[in-house]
């Protein structure tokens, strides 16, 4: 019994991990990764991968850095089962079929360079069609039931609370009279986090592989970063600013939707337009309309009063080039909610080439800004930038909101692992999915307070489960 990571070893992104057990291959996740244009070099088969041996897919979540990588796999021939719950699998053909679209776009781009250099043409990553050999395989599992996924291999969804749809995985192996169970955390949400359940850590294990985006340090606390929130807005307002929101497309963009309406239905600021400028952030609004039975109770309790798009009149989904474009003629207040989350893609990064000099423009950052992003620059205070080759001066002002991350903070990763050892048996732990400071931080953490076991995992080196 094995699990080795190809993935999110020391980083936050391209989470991958093959499970062997009684001549099952079973690989959980096959993410993207993400950040700046070195990291697409890694976006391939690992060569210590062989997709003809694969039993199954499995998927804790449909964000790109969990799934990014999927039609690579199709396209080297493999037929077999992809399991996720039926929210995940309805949001990852979605993201795909958005990935896919990028990759077309950058080699085409790419292509017109390399004719007029006379070099020969590249074939994008995937195809539209790689991705609907994809969705082909897909087999929505429930939460909470036991799931035999290939032979000597278990599966159990849990509710991470990070998007919807999201799940922590128990994995049962057996071999040779021997049982072990190891639980995958995917990425844990925040309690208390608009729309979603919170996540639901499981009670018993023999290994975790756990997550630690945000194992050196706690996010300030949902109500004081509503409150925030709302300051901001209605300072720019009252100042007729124009709000530019780097988002991802996938769960915040609906979060700060909700908590927009809650504005406008408690009177906290008049309503005023909303643009949502991203095709993938509008359908995923319409997949959570199809989950109700994913949100929380203080949704359920909102929706009973009146359902919250009659709170949002003013928002504008803005599909085309030509309805973002136009978004650069418009004054504030306004606001503009744009892929990508980092701010190293998508429409947001034109929108900050036309306002970012601006000092009436407002930029929220209300998501985990990877090193090497544009994203990340504008947090740490540059004071000029580079869009498209271009010198931008950064007179805009910038405002980050942490506590609005999808991402627990250490105190309720440590209280997630400690609903674990509530036996008196702490698991031995493999970190992953974070950068190496804060490993290390949540390594020591978890040694002082659980006398736990803590390794670092790396990639491509296998964890053996005895």
């Amino acid at each position: 019994m094995r699990v080795t990571p190809f993935g999110a070893a020391g980083e936050v992104t391209g989470s991958a991990y093959l499970i062997e057990v009684a001549g099952s291959k079973v690989l959980l996740d096959f993410g993207f990764f993400q950040g700046n244009s070195r990291q697409d070099e890694k976006n391939v088969i690992p060569p210590q991968l062989h997709v003809g041996e694969l039993t199954a897919v499995v998927l804790t979540h449909a964000h790109l850095d969990h799934t990014g990588r999927l039609p690579l796999l199709t396209k080297e021939g493999y037929a077999g089962p992809i399991y996720g719950t039926p929210a995940t699998l309805d949001i990852t053909a979605v993201i795909l079929r958005d990935s896919a679209k990028i990759r077309l776009t950058d080699t085409l781009h790419d292509n017109r360079k390399r004719q007029r250099r006379g070099e020969p043409p590249l074939e994008p990553l995937y195809t539209f069609d790689d991705v609907d050999h994809v969705v082909a395989l897909f087999k929505p599992v429930p939460y909470e039931t036991p799931t035999i996924i290939a032979p000597g291999i278990t599966a159990r969804w849990r509710e991470a609370g990070h998007m919807l749809g999201s799940a922590s995985i128990e994995v049962t192996l057996e071999e040779n009279d021997k049982k072990r169970v190891v639980i995958f955390s995917g990425d844990i949400g925040q309690r208390g986090a608009a729309i979603l359940k919170d996540p639901q850590p499981f009670t018993k294990a023999d290994y975790v592989i756990l997550e630690s985006t945000y194992g050196d340090r706690d996010h300030r606390s949902i109500p004081e970063t509503v409150h925030e929130f709302e300051e901001i807005i209605k300072t720019a307002v009252a100042e007729r600013g124009k709000i530019l929101v780097p988002t991802f497309a996938i769960g915040r963009a609906q979060a700060l939707l909700y908590y927009l309406a809650l504005m406008f239905r408690n009177r906290v600021v008049a309503p005023f337009p909303i643009f949502l400028d991203s095709p993938m952030a509008i359908e995923a609004t319409r997949i959570y309309q199809n989950h109700p039975e994913l949100f929380d109770e203080e949704l359920q309790m909102l929706r009973e009063d009146h359902p919250l798009r009659e709170d949002l009149k003013t928002v504008t989904p803005t599909p085309t080039p030509d309805d973002s474009r136009a978004l650069n003629e418009m004054h504030g207040p306004m606001m503009i909610l744009a892929g990508s989350g980092m701010a190293n893609a998508g429409r947001i990064l034109h929108h900050l080439k036309w306002n970012l000099w601006q000092r009436e423009t407002w930029v929220l950052i209300v998501g985990y800004q990877g090193h090497g992003t544009l994203g990340r620059q504008l947090v740490d205070g540059a004071p000029e930038v580079r869009i498209f080759g271009e010198k931008i001066a950064v007179k805009a002002k910038i405002r980050s909101l942490g506590g609005f991350s999808a991402h627990a903070g250490q105190t309720q990763l440590m209280e997630w692992y400690g609903a674990l050892t509530a036996n008196g048996h702490s698991p031995k732990v493999y970190l992953t999915h974070g950068e190496d400071m804060p490993r290390q931080t949540l390594q020591e953490k978890l040694r002082a307070k659980f006398n736990a076991n803590v390794v670092s995992a790396q990639f491509a080196v296998p964890i053996e489960i005895v």
